[in-house]
């Protein structure tokens, strides 16, 4: 089984706190003891050998900075004022995984097209290789994008699924700043469309989630975002897709990918607490299994590294090598193997083999 994350930060880390993910988690944990990195970011779950020991071969890689508002003190380098800030820190961390796959190629590997995805999980299939994380390039927000029509630039650089929100941008209304798709936004989606590029819902306020599902005939997603439904009380209920957009994106033959963070597992988790239960995991899928009929449309779309550690994710995952363990609990539901292999890769594998472009 080849399993697939559909949501991880890692230029996000590797530029603000120099994190080297050729190094197994346990190796960086160890090398930030005493730094202030954990206390910003958490003890890290990522690292090339901890993908390979989990059979982890697709990683959806972010391009993320925040807007100078959400700041969250001077240590965070990764955010803008303005869309020239916003385009140079998109671009450097688009370099960074250009000289991460260049340096690293037998650790890591960019994909781009249909050609190059089926290469590499023929490659992955052999359980004895160690061969490269394959990165799918994701822009989480759109500020990076000056104009409309500048897409096409990103897409040529690599950049194959775009989000127009994180909070509210100059294309969406997004987490806790609540709004549609502005004109850019409706003009972005039109400049994608042709690029076959893929939206992701992730982040979207509701009135833009639901506008996107209408206006937008190519594929849709959402990386990394739980069942609103199970998140009552949540303090950002937008965060989470409600029971519309969830139908429309099943509608769509989209995919879902569940998030692995307390918070957005139980609403109104602390630490306190203690760890969630794994088995809520399974909560959450089976939640848009049941909405779908069937497991098609649902995967992982974990968040590691985006902003929590080892400390806030459930019981029983230590690095990104334990996602398998989700499978366990899905097995206990009484999920057949097949389906537990469609959650955990084969649904994200699937969709991308059909909307990543031929070559």
């Amino acid at each position: 089984m080849i399993l697939a994350d559909a949501h991880t930060d890692l230029a996000y880390n590797m530029r603000t706190f120099g994190r080297d993910y050729t190094r197994a988690a346990a190796d960086t944990r160890q090398r930030e003891i005493g730094t202030q990195t954990p206390r910003h970011n958490g003890d890290t779950l990522l690292g090339y050998p901890d993908w390979l020991r989990g059979r982890v071969g697709v990683v959806f890689a972010t391009l993320f900075a925040s807007p100078a508002h959400k700041r969250e003190g001077p240590w965070d380098t990764q955010s803008y004022s303005d869309p020239n800030e916003a385009h140079a820190l998109y671009s450097r961390q688009l370099d960074a995984y250009h000289r991460l796959t260049g340096e690293a190629p037998d650790r890591f590997r960019m994909l781009t097209d249909r050609r190059g995805l089926h290469t590499h999980l023929a490659e992955w299939e052999d359980p004895a290789s160690e061969p490269p994380v394959g990165l799918v390039i994701l822009m989480e927000g759109a500020d990076g994008v000056r104009a409309p029509q500048e897409i096409a630039d990103w897409h040529a650089r690599g950049v194959r699924i775009v989000g127009p929100a994180w909070a509210g941008t100059r294309y969406a209304g997004g987490t806790g700043e609540p709004g549609p798709l502005t004109q850019d936004g409706r003009r972005l989606l039109q400049e994608m469309e042709p690029l076959a590029m893929i939206l992701d819902l992730s982040h979207l306020a509701e009135e833009a989630a639901q506008e996107s599902l209408e206006r937008y005939d190519g594929t849709v997603i959402a990386t990394h975002a739980n069942p609103r439904a199970l998140m009552s009380g949540s303090q950002y209920p937008e965060r989470h897709l409600s029971d519309e957009v969830l139908a429309g994106l099943i509608d769509r033959g989209g995919v879902a990918g569940i998030v692995l963070y307390n918070r957005f597992l139980k609403a109104g988790w602390t630490p306190e607490e203690g760890r969630v239960p794994l088995a809520r995991v399974a909560e959450h899928i089976d939640y848009v299994c049941q909405m779908a009929g069937n497991a098609q449309h649902v995967g992982i779309g974990s968040d590691f590294d985006g902003g929590f550690g080892v400390q806030e994710v459930p019981e029983g995952l230590d690095t990104v090598a334990d996602l398998r363990f989700i499978g366990e609990m899905l097995t206990a539901r009484g999920y057949p193997a097949s389906d537990v292999e469609a959650i955990l890769g084969g649904n994200w594998l699937g969709l991308l083999a059909r909307a990543l472009p031929e070559t």
